[in-house]
This record gives C-alpha cells, sequence and structure tokens, in this order.
C-alpha cells in the first residue's frame, strides 16, 4: 500500500472518503467534496489496469485538492480478467455504441465502493463520494443511479455503524451531469484538467489515444462547453 500525505484540512472538516481514479470524473468529485468543506481522503485502487498513468494523475489531484490522506491500494484484476482494461483484449476505437463496451470491469464500482466503505468506517467518515455518471458515459450497469441507492442501503446494513444507527451518505454529484457540465466544473472549481487521466489506451509519449470511448466523451465535453482540454492527445 502506498501511501501520501498532503496539507492538512480545514480545522472542523467531517471526513469524507473519495474515490479517486485519476480521472476527469473523479478530479470533479474530489473537489466538490472539498467545496462543500469535507476533509478529503482520497482512495485510488490499483488493479492493474491498462491505463496505469491515471495513478499518477490520482497522486496530484490529491496533492492539488489537499487530501488529507491518499492511499494507494492494491488489488490485481488482471488475475481475473474479463475487460479490456485487465486482459490481452483491444481496446475499441469506433466509437460509443449502444452495447456495455468490453471496458467493462466486471463489478468493478461494487468492489471499489465496498473498499472505500470499509475505510470510511474505520476512519469514522460517514460521507463517500463517487465520481459515477449517467448521462455521457458507456453504459456500465454499476454506475446506475440505481445502483449507489441500492449500495448505500447496503452500507447501512453491511456495517457496524449503520447496524448502530449512523446514517451513512454515497454522494454522486456528478451522477446526472453531461460531459460538457463536469468540463464546466473544471473552470468554476479551479482544477487543470491535464491533471487528470481519461484514456484506455495510452500511447507512447503519455498520450492519451483520442478514439477510445472514454477519449471521445470527454473530448465531445470540453468541445460542447466550448473549453480546451489540457490533457495531451495522440490523434
Amino acid at each position: 500500500m502506498q501511501e501520501h500525505t498532503s496539507f492538512p484540512p480545514p480545522a472542523g472538516s467531517k471526513p469524507a472518503v473519495v474515490l479517486l481514479s485519476g480521472g476527469l470524473d473523479s478530479m470533479v468529485c474530489a473537489g466538490i467534496a472539498r467545496e462543500k468543506g469535507f476533509a478529503v481522503n482520497a482512495l485510488t485502487i490499483d488493479y492493474n489496469q491498462r491505463h496505469r498513468c491515471e495513478l499518477d494523475a490520482a497522486a496530484k489531484i490529491a496533492r492539488f485538492v489537499g487530501a488529507e490522506r491518499h492511499v494507494v491500494l492494491p488489488l490485481d484484476l488482471r488475475r481475473f480478467g474479463g475487460s479490456a482494461l485487465t486482459d490481452d483484449i483491444a481496446v475499441p476505437k469506433d466509437g460509443v455504441g449502444a452495447e456495455v463496451p468490453v471496458t467493462y470491469v466486471p463489478a468493478r464500482n461494487l468492489v471499489f465502493l465496498s473498499l472505500t466503505l470499509a475505510w470510511a468506517e474505520a476512519i469514522g467518515a460517514a460521507d463517500i463520494f463517487i465520481g459515477v455518471n449517467a448521462l455521457d458515459y458507456s453504459g456500465y450497469p454499476d454506475c446506475r443511479p440505481e445502483f449507489i441507492a441500492a449500495f448505500e442501503n447496503i452500507a447501512g446494513l453491511a456495517t457496524k455503524v449503520g447496524a448502530e444507527g449512523q446514517k451513512l451518505r454515497i454522494h454522486a454529484p456528478l451522477q446526472f451531469m453531461g460531459k460538457a457540465d463536469i468540463a464546466r466544473e473544471t473552470a468554476r472549481l479551479g482544477l487543470d484538467p491535464g491533471m487528470s487521466w481519461s484514456c484506455y489506451d495510452p500511447q507512447p509519449g503519455n498520450k492519451a489515444c483520442g478514439l477510445c470511448d472514454s477519449c471521445r466523451l470527454r473530448r465531445a465535453g470540453f468541445a460542447d462547453a466550448g473549453l480546451i482540454d489540457s490533457a495531451p492527445y495522440a490523434a
């Protein structure tokens, strides 16, 4: 487990755990958590993903938002495979389709939120932030509002603090934002888009491919918002 510590949060801040992948959405989510006055405890899962550039991005973002703690937790999902992000499967480059794409990692958000919940309970945090989005996204089932609501219910049933009556909240502030809205949030929050990493298929020189689903959605969002995306693209 790798851990980075930055400057302390404002006095009196309530702790929250933010699931910080290093992607654009998770960066904005972390910025919103800090804006709301929470002491950010950032959790990044190193699942041996193809796009490992996002781990460096997560570290930059955690420092920028002044995370009280940043834990990078190893969990080798390549042992399972079943996804273009964790197996020897080509990342699609032909645009966002109607079906769940092969970049879906089986039960990823369910697994990651469970780990986030465990850390939140350990440090006495009642608030968890996750940057899932159900509008401009690749159709992953574990990004749907129904899943987030169900997990919040499970959090109350599966934990000691929940059994004792404490309310555990899962915040998904980007849930109903389009990518253009999320791009605008980077400007409003003073976040540099170039700190984040969205591409599923990194190219030489640490450049984004520009053609995978994630790149296409991100680039369209900034274009629709009339903003410049400072991330480097190969295409």
